[in-house]
């Protein structure tokens, strides 16, 4: 029986399938405020949301590590303004998505390199939002 370990692929980029989704279950799709009327009667206001759930990858010092160069490719498609990707996860899941924030990436070194090469192994965080 052959195994297969299938990445994630960001457009045509692989990243780590050990990169987790760290914030699946930290969103709802429906926007409630509830407040209290006059009377006290409760009002509950309800939206759907229809974009803009986080997916947020990250590597653990135990796995998930990413490689320099995948890091450089990253930080090149980050900077690419309003570009939108396809984000296919290790389970087949797929989404549209932009780069979160001002700080989309953050990564450091396992171990101390003085003079890291492409190959070597990084712990990072990669922020994505649904679009």
């Amino acid at each position: 029986m052959t195994v297969t370990t299938k990445n994630h692929t960001l457009g045509t980029l692989q990243i780590p399938r050990g990169m987790t989704w760290a914030d699946e279950f930290t969103w709802s799709a429906v926007s409630r405020n509830a407040e209290r009327s006059i009377t006290g009667a409760l009002i509950v206001d309800e939206v759907g949301k229809l974009s803009g759930r986080p997916i947020t990858l990250q590597g653990e010092e135990s796995q998930g590590w990413i490689r320099r160069a995948t890091l450089l490719s990253l930080q090149e498609m980050a900077g690419a303004a309003g570009q939108v990707y396809r984000l296919q996860l290790a389970d087949g899941r797929s989404f549209d998505v932009q780069f979160s924030g001002d700080e989309p990436i953050a990564a450091r070194p396992v171990g101390n390199p003085e003079l890291p090469a492409l190959a070597n192994p990084y712990v990072a965080t990669v922020r994505l939002i649904t679009v």
